[in-house]
Protein backbone atom coordinates (compact mmCIF):
# COMPACT_ATOMS: atom_id res chain seq x y z
CA UNK A 1 0.00 0.00 0.00
CA UNK A 2 1.23 3.38 -0.92
CA UNK A 3 1.66 5.78 1.33
CA UNK A 4 0.23 9.64 1.23
CA UNK A 5 3.25 11.14 0.68
CA UNK A 6 3.81 8.24 -2.44
CA UNK A 7 0.66 9.39 -3.88
CA UNK A 8 1.35 13.32 -3.79
CA UNK A 9 4.43 12.19 -5.33
CA UNK A 10 2.53 11.12 -9.14
CA UNK A 11 1.89 15.17 -9.27
CA UNK A 12 5.53 15.96 -9.62
CA UNK A 13 5.74 18.15 -12.93
CA UNK A 14 5.36 21.35 -14.93
CA UNK A 15 1.84 21.90 -15.51
CA UNK A 16 0.46 24.25 -17.90
CA UNK A 17 -3.52 25.65 -18.02
CA UNK A 18 -5.74 27.88 -16.55
CA UNK A 19 -8.01 28.92 -13.50
CA UNK A 20 -11.37 30.18 -13.92
CA UNK A 21 -13.36 31.97 -12.01
CA UNK A 22 -17.19 31.06 -11.78
CA UNK A 23 -20.11 32.41 -9.91
CA UNK A 24 -22.25 30.19 -7.80
CA UNK A 25 -24.17 29.29 -10.91
CA UNK A 26 -20.99 28.20 -12.66
CA UNK A 27 -20.71 30.74 -14.94
CA UNK A 28 -17.29 31.45 -16.04
CA UNK A 29 -16.42 35.18 -14.62
CA UNK A 30 -12.45 35.49 -15.87
CA UNK A 31 -9.48 33.26 -16.95
CA UNK A 32 -6.14 33.60 -16.15
CA UNK A 33 -3.35 31.34 -17.79
CA UNK A 34 -0.91 29.42 -15.18
CA UNK A 35 2.05 27.30 -15.02
CA UNK A 36 2.46 25.02 -11.88
CA UNK A 37 5.92 22.89 -11.36
CA UNK A 38 6.93 20.27 -8.93
CA UNK A 39 9.86 19.28 -8.36
CA UNK A 40 11.16 16.55 -6.17
CA UNK A 41 14.52 16.94 -4.31
CA UNK A 42 16.57 15.04 -2.17
CA UNK A 43 15.88 11.42 -3.31
CA UNK A 44 12.14 12.17 -2.74
CA UNK A 45 11.80 13.95 0.43
CA UNK A 46 11.22 17.47 -0.52
CA UNK A 47 9.39 18.80 -3.07
CA UNK A 48 9.55 22.61 -4.25
CA UNK A 49 5.97 23.60 -5.41
CA UNK A 50 5.94 27.01 -7.93
CA UNK A 51 2.17 28.64 -9.61
CA UNK A 52 2.93 31.28 -12.05
CA UNK A 53 0.05 33.06 -13.24
CA UNK A 54 -0.49 35.31 -15.95
CA UNK A 55 -3.31 37.86 -16.39
CA UNK A 56 -2.41 39.33 -19.37
CA UNK A 57 -2.35 35.40 -20.83
CA UNK A 58 0.92 35.61 -22.05
CA UNK A 59 3.33 32.31 -20.17
CA UNK A 60 6.53 33.78 -21.64
CA UNK A 61 6.30 37.38 -19.88
CA UNK A 62 5.42 38.56 -16.45
CA UNK A 63 3.71 36.61 -13.55
CA UNK A 64 0.92 38.53 -12.40
CA UNK A 65 1.91 36.28 -9.31
CA UNK A 66 4.48 33.99 -8.68
CA UNK A 67 4.15 31.90 -5.09
CA UNK A 68 6.59 29.32 -3.87
CA UNK A 69 6.39 26.80 -1.22
CA UNK A 70 8.93 23.61 -0.01
CA UNK A 71 7.17 20.38 1.03
CA UNK A 72 8.63 17.76 3.47
CA UNK A 73 5.12 16.68 4.95
CA UNK A 74 1.23 16.83 4.62
CA UNK A 75 -0.88 18.39 6.89
CA UNK A 76 -4.17 16.79 8.02
CA UNK A 77 -6.43 19.07 5.89
CA UNK A 78 -5.09 17.26 2.44
CA UNK A 79 -5.86 13.64 1.24
CA UNK A 80 -4.24 11.93 -1.60
CA UNK A 81 -5.43 8.72 -3.11
CA UNK A 82 -3.18 5.88 -5.10
CA UNK A 83 -3.37 7.68 -8.85
CA UNK A 84 -2.35 10.83 -7.23
CA UNK A 85 -5.99 12.14 -7.13
CA UNK A 86 -6.15 14.12 -3.69
CA UNK A 87 -8.97 16.44 -1.87
CA UNK A 88 -8.24 19.15 0.68
CA UNK A 89 -10.22 22.00 2.83
CA UNK A 90 -11.76 23.36 5.79
CA UNK A 91 -11.64 20.21 8.70
CA UNK A 92 -14.16 22.54 10.87
CA UNK A 93 -17.41 24.41 10.02
CA UNK A 94 -18.10 27.27 11.83
CA UNK A 95 -19.89 30.30 12.17
CA UNK A 96 -17.74 33.44 10.62
CA UNK A 97 -15.45 31.17 9.20
CA UNK A 98 -15.12 30.31 5.00
CA UNK A 99 -15.57 27.41 3.73
CA UNK A 100 -13.99 25.71 1.33
CA UNK A 101 -11.90 22.64 -0.35
CA UNK A 102 -10.51 21.41 -3.25
CA UNK A 103 -11.07 18.41 -5.57
CA UNK A 104 -8.02 17.26 -7.63
CA UNK A 105 -8.15 14.83 -9.92
CA UNK A 106 -5.65 13.25 -11.96
CA UNK A 107 -5.68 11.00 -14.96
CA UNK A 108 -1.84 10.84 -17.36
CA UNK A 109 -1.01 14.19 -18.47
CA UNK A 110 -4.12 15.73 -17.06
CA UNK A 111 -5.55 17.46 -13.95
CA UNK A 112 -9.02 18.64 -13.37
CA UNK A 113 -8.83 20.52 -10.42
CA UNK A 114 -11.64 22.28 -9.03
CA UNK A 115 -12.43 24.63 -5.44
CA UNK A 116 -15.11 25.23 -3.79
CA UNK A 117 -15.83 28.36 -2.03
CA UNK A 118 -18.13 29.26 0.78
CA UNK A 119 -18.46 32.24 2.72
CA UNK A 120 -18.45 32.71 6.10
CA UNK A 121 -22.36 32.34 6.68
CA UNK A 122 -21.83 28.99 4.50
CA UNK A 123 -23.44 30.51 1.45
CA UNK A 124 -21.55 29.09 -1.42
CA UNK A 125 -20.67 32.19 -3.41
CA UNK A 126 -18.22 30.87 -6.49
CA UNK A 127 -15.71 27.94 -7.42
CA UNK A 128 -12.19 28.09 -9.59
CA UNK A 129 -12.24 25.85 -12.28
CA UNK A 130 -8.44 24.45 -12.91
CA UNK A 131 -7.50 22.73 -15.74
CA UNK A 132 -4.13 21.54 -16.79
CA UNK A 133 -1.97 19.76 -18.40
CA UNK A 134 1.82 17.94 -18.52
CA UNK A 135 4.10 20.50 -20.60
CA UNK A 136 5.36 18.56 -23.72
CA UNK A 137 2.22 16.11 -23.77
CA UNK A 138 -0.56 15.93 -26.47
CA UNK A 139 -3.22 15.64 -23.68
CA UNK A 140 -6.34 17.64 -24.56
CA UNK A 141 -9.76 19.32 -23.08
CA UNK A 142 -12.24 17.12 -22.22
CA UNK A 143 -15.84 18.81 -23.92
CA UNK A 144 -18.44 20.42 -21.00
CA UNK A 145 -20.05 17.91 -19.74
CA UNK A 146 -24.11 17.27 -20.68
CA UNK A 147 -26.50 15.05 -18.61
CA UNK A 148 -26.53 12.61 -21.63
CA UNK A 149 -22.53 11.68 -20.45
CA UNK A 150 -23.57 10.67 -16.94
CA UNK A 151 -26.79 8.98 -17.28
CA UNK A 152 -27.07 5.11 -16.33
CA UNK A 153 -24.83 2.88 -14.11
CA UNK A 154 -21.35 3.33 -13.12
CA UNK A 155 -19.61 0.75 -10.51
CA UNK A 156 -15.81 0.21 -9.89
CA UNK A 157 -13.96 0.70 -6.11
CA UNK A 158 -14.12 2.96 -3.69
CA UNK A 159 -11.68 4.13 -1.30
CA UNK A 160 -12.39 5.90 1.92
CA UNK A 161 -9.87 7.77 4.22
CA UNK A 162 -11.42 8.99 7.78
CA UNK A 163 -10.08 11.51 9.62
CA UNK A 164 -9.45 9.19 12.62
CA UNK A 165 -7.27 6.93 10.59
CA UNK A 166 -5.25 7.72 7.35
CA UNK A 167 -5.20 4.36 5.57
CA UNK A 168 -7.66 3.97 3.06
CA UNK A 169 -10.83 1.17 2.93
CA UNK A 170 -11.45 -0.34 0.00
CA UNK A 171 -15.35 -1.30 -0.58
CA UNK A 172 -17.52 -1.96 -4.49
CA UNK A 173 -19.17 1.04 -5.10
CA UNK A 174 -21.74 2.23 -7.88
CA UNK A 175 -23.49 5.12 -9.01
CA UNK A 176 -26.80 4.91 -10.84
CA UNK A 177 -27.77 8.68 -12.79
CA UNK A 178 -31.53 9.41 -13.24
CA UNK A 179 -33.60 11.69 -14.60
CA UNK A 180 -35.64 13.59 -12.43
CA UNK A 181 -38.52 16.08 -12.08
CA UNK A 182 -37.66 19.27 -13.83
CA UNK A 183 -34.69 18.22 -15.81
CA UNK A 184 -32.59 17.58 -12.87
CA UNK A 185 -30.27 14.65 -12.43
CA UNK A 186 -30.50 11.90 -9.71
CA UNK A 187 -27.25 10.68 -7.99
CA UNK A 188 -27.96 7.12 -5.93
CA UNK A 189 -24.36 6.62 -4.30
CA UNK A 190 -23.32 2.89 -3.32
CA UNK A 191 -20.78 1.82 -1.41
CA UNK A 192 -20.00 -1.36 0.18
CA UNK A 193 -23.64 -2.08 1.96
CA UNK A 194 -24.51 1.44 1.95
CA UNK A 195 -26.67 3.50 -0.30
CA UNK A 196 -27.52 6.97 -0.30
CA UNK A 197 -29.59 9.68 -2.62
CA UNK A 198 -26.80 12.10 -2.96
CA UNK A 199 -27.86 15.65 -1.91
CA UNK A 200 -27.35 19.29 -3.03
CA UNK A 201 -27.45 20.94 -6.31
CA UNK A 202 -25.63 19.56 -8.96
CA UNK A 203 -23.51 21.98 -11.49
CA UNK A 204 -22.04 20.80 -14.93
CA UNK A 205 -18.92 21.87 -16.29
CA UNK A 206 -16.73 22.75 -18.62
CA UNK A 207 -13.58 19.62 -18.95
CA UNK A 208 -16.05 16.49 -18.42
CA UNK A 209 -16.47 18.20 -14.33
CA UNK A 210 -19.56 18.46 -12.27
CA UNK A 211 -20.03 19.76 -8.57
CA UNK A 212 -22.88 18.91 -6.17
CA UNK A 213 -23.07 20.51 -2.73
CA UNK A 214 -25.93 22.04 -0.15
CA UNK A 215 -26.15 25.79 -1.68
CA UNK A 216 -25.68 26.62 2.31
CA UNK A 217 -23.74 24.34 4.97
CA UNK A 218 -23.69 24.51 8.53
CA UNK A 219 -22.35 23.58 11.67
CA UNK A 220 -25.58 21.95 12.79
CA UNK A 221 -25.85 19.13 10.71
CA UNK A 222 -24.45 16.92 8.50
CA UNK A 223 -23.56 16.85 4.84
CA UNK A 224 -21.35 15.77 2.09
CA UNK A 225 -19.68 17.91 -0.57
CA UNK A 226 -18.85 16.19 -3.97
CA UNK A 227 -16.86 16.65 -7.62
CA UNK A 228 -16.42 14.37 -9.90
CA UNK A 229 -14.69 14.38 -13.62
CA UNK A 230 -15.18 12.18 -16.73
CA UNK A 231 -11.82 11.80 -18.05
CA UNK A 232 -12.49 10.01 -20.71
CA UNK A 233 -15.88 8.29 -22.02
CA UNK A 234 -16.96 5.90 -20.05
CA UNK A 235 -14.30 6.31 -16.84
CA UNK A 236 -15.93 8.86 -14.28
CA UNK A 237 -13.73 9.45 -11.02
CA UNK A 238 -15.67 10.99 -8.09
CA UNK A 239 -14.48 12.70 -4.70
CA UNK A 240 -17.09 13.11 -1.61
CA UNK A 241 -15.72 14.79 1.43
CA UNK A 242 -18.61 14.23 4.31
CA UNK A 243 -19.03 17.20 7.42
CA UNK A 244 -20.23 15.38 10.93
CA UNK A 245 -23.75 17.04 12.72
CA UNK A 246 -21.01 19.28 14.45
CA UNK A 247 -19.18 20.44 11.87
CA UNK A 248 -16.29 18.50 11.69
CA UNK A 249 -14.72 16.69 8.81
CA UNK A 250 -15.26 12.71 8.60
CA UNK A 251 -13.91 11.18 5.58
CA UNK A 252 -13.04 11.74 2.03
CA UNK A 253 -13.79 8.92 -0.72
CA UNK A 254 -12.62 8.48 -4.06
CA UNK A 255 -14.46 6.55 -6.07
CA UNK A 256 -12.97 5.28 -9.82
CA UNK A 257 -15.55 3.83 -11.71
CA UNK A 258 -16.67 1.92 -15.58
CA UNK A 259 -19.98 1.74 -17.24
CA UNK A 260 -20.25 -1.84 -16.68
Amino acid sequence: MTSQWQNFLRNLGEWHGTFASLDANGTIQDTTASILTLEAEEDDRLVRFRLRRFADGDVNGTPSRDVSEDYRSLGRQVVFFANGTFCKGTLQVAPGIAFGGEFGFVDGDRRHRLVQLHDSAGALNGLVLIREFRAGSVAVEQPPLQAASLLGDWRGEAATINADWPEPDSAPAAIQVQSAAGGELSLQITIGLHSEQAQGRLLLLPDGGYHLSPLQVSHRQPFSVQAGWLASPGRLQCLIRRFDGSGAWQSSTQLRLQRP
